[in-house]
């Protein structure tokens, strides 16, 4: 029975890309050290060798090579590249995340008992070989190219491919029709989340049953429609209560509520306390 080492990402909320990066060390030249810093650090190697370490575990990286470092903790550089090395990185934060092990035959047929329970999670293995390195690489640049401070949604569409070809690739999972459209219906439901969306409206997008979609999104994701989009809202509703300083008014009407009203007492529902005593507290 073989162990794989694995990171979770319970959902939702989903990873929120930070920024991302091609870079090519030459001989001699090594990845810098790091302690705590506070971001996922997803590695994809394209040519050479890289050598480095985490918390007193080490690797040697090659081409098609994975390996995804921790927010916490301390990485740091074994030795320098011995030849001209090339990879890209991307860095983007979660806050609900556990690391494990898990037998490969389980991985599929045996769901986790804990809090972050499959559906609810992404599974990411902790390094990994891509079988097709160029789909990985392809998506990479076509992150990379986009531009600095523009195309949120698109940057966060293509972080989330890139975890689901490490999560297909790391742990067997077979991507069946059931589970491309919950995932098409979830981005969807991020790119409007604004919009006044029904389960009825989402089917007639993707031509299905309502029922049919709630069950997708049910099997891959745990939750509906209705309550991942009111999930994915709240979590909007945080990062502008922290990141700007507008009203609660504005607030609601940017992220789809016709009420402040409406939208205060889903969020107390939600976080437990008021918009504004959430705002001071990351304030203060």
């Amino acid at each position: 029975m073989r162990e794989e080492t694995f990171v979770e990402l319970q959902t939702p909320p989903l990873p929120y890309y930070w920024e991302s990066g091609c870079t090519v060390f030459r001989t001699h030249d090594r990845h810098p050290n790091r302690r705590q810093f506070g971001l996922f650090d997803l590695l994809f190697v394209v040519s050479g060798t890289l050598h480095i370490g985490e918390n007193g575990k080490e690797w040697s990286l090659a081409e098609g090579d994975t390996l995804l470092l921790l927010p916490e903790g301390e990485h740091y550089s074994v030795k320098p590249c011995e030849r001209e090395t090339v990879f890209y990185w991307v860095h983007f934060e979660h806050a609900l995340w556990r690391e494990g092990r898990l037998a490969q035959e389980d991985a599929v047929t045996k769901p986790l008992r804990s809090p972050f329970d499959a559906p609810k999670a992404i599974r990411i293995p902790k390094q990994s070989r891509l079988p097709h390195p160029a789909v990985a690489f392809d998506t990479l640049q076509r992150l990379i190219d986009l531009p600095i401070g523009e195309f949120f949604w698109e940057k966060q569409y293509l972080l989330m491919r890139l975890l689901a070809l490490l999560e297909d690739k790391g742990f067997g999972v077979t991507s069946t029709p059931a589970t491309r459209l919950a995932e098409k219906a979830a981005s969807y439901l991020q790119q409007n989340y604004r919009d006044d969306i029904t389960n009825e409206s989402l089917a007639e997008v993707f031509h299905f049953h309502p029922n049919y979609v709630v069950r997708c999104m049910k099997m891959r994701y745990g939750i509906t429609p209705s309550q991942y989009l009111l999930q994915f809202r709240m979590e909007r509703a945080k990062q502008l209560l922290i990141s700007t300083d507008w009203s609660v008014d504005r607030i609601a009407e940017e992220i789809g509520f016709q009420y402040s009203t409406h939208f205060i007492a889903c969020f107390k529902r939600s976080a437990g306390i008021t918009p504004l005593r959430f705002r001071k507290q990351h304030w203060d």
